[in-house]
């Protein structure tokens, strides 16, 4: 909680600091710098906005706290952990359903926006763990190295498989509804 609370605080600090631009800051001609966050009345960017922060935090901690839950439900069988593979192959495809279904509907601006960085970003962020792949992959190399290798190779290529069928999915469902 302490570190959803610094985020907002950072967002609203940033956002009241980015705005000002000192003159001295300004060229010859009186223009903001090249690389100042907002130009004109462009919309600041999203890593600036303490809401989106916000929601990405949100989304973290369920993920994270749904896939934690499944893990204790779930322990490992025959010492490989096979939760971790459902888990990471779940979230590639729900990722290519979320991804696919927003970038037909429009522009990745708006609720659009906010929906991709909450739900993928944040919940499917939290969900999947790939560091939790890769310490188990050590942990299965140490003891067998056939099923280590098999474990970290099997598990990215099926949730490559699985990100692309959701997006063939979402893709589906687009063309049918249109």
């Amino acid at each position: 909680m302490a570190i959803i609370g610094l985020c907002v605080l950072w967002g609203l600090a940033s956002s009241e600091w980015d705005a000002q631009v000192v003159d001295e800051d300004r060229d010859a001609l009186g223009r903001e710098p090249l690389d100042s966050d907002r130009a004109g009345d462009a919309p600041r960017a999203a890593h600036l906005q303490w809401r989106l922060i916000l929601a990405v935090a949100v989304g973290g901690a369920l993920g994270t706290a749904a896939r934690e839950a499944l893990t204790l439900l779930a322990p490992p069988i025959g010492g490989i952990p096979w939760i971790t593979v459902v888990v990471n192959v779940v979230g590639a495809f729900a990722l290519g359903v979320l991804l696919e279904t927003l970038a037909l509907r429009g522009p990745d601006e708006g609720r659009r926006r906010t929906w991709r960085l909450f739900a993928g970003t944040g919940v499917l962020g939290g969900f999947t763990t790939y560091s939790a792949l890769s310490t188990d992959t050590v942990l299965l190399l140490g003891t067998s190295p056939a099923w280590g290798a098999l474990y970290a190779l099997g598990t990215v290529l099926i949730g490559f498989g699985a990100g692309a069928a959701g997006i063939a999915a979402a893709a589906t469902v687009g063309r049918a509804r249109a």
